[in-house]
């Protein structure tokens, strides 16, 4: 794996979290789009093109080793966030409240912990 990777994939999911309170703080729901919100759906686009690298470099690398490790596991940590990070944008665009980045706040701060159990799989602690 490739190792800053996790850390500025962690770095960006933990800013758009911030962001998001941020939003929820001023009360300004995620659309219409304001330069609140395209600031922070911009840097969730920057965050899903980077899960998606880990992705495909993390199954490559999965498909080359012997390691003993749990692959479907495996797989599922790098694959959740890919998924959840689209449906917690639709889902913060169809709430048109200021709870709307709350559901970004939620999805954010779990990248990292699902990025912190995929290194502990990779590590051989699963």
């Amino acid at each position: 794996m490739i190792d800053v990777l996790p850390t500025v994939l962690t770095v960006l999911a933990l800013a758009g979290a911030a962001w998001s309170v941020l939003l929820i703080a001023l009360n300004k729901p995620l659309l219409p789009l304001t330069k609140l919100s395209r600031t922070l759906v911009y840097g969730l686009a920057t965050l899903e093109v980077g899960l998606l690298a880990q992705a495909f470099i993390g199954v490559s690398v999965l498909l080359g080793t012997d390691r003993d490790i749990e692959r479907w596991s495996f797989v599922g940590y790098l694959l959740g966030p890919v998924v959840i990070l689209p449906f917690a944008v639709v889902w913060a665009a169809a709430e048109r409240t200021r709870w709307s980045a709350g559901v970004l706040v939620v999805m954010c701060l779990s990248v990292p912990v699902m990025i912190l159990r995929l290194g502990q799989i990779w590590a051989g602690h699963a």
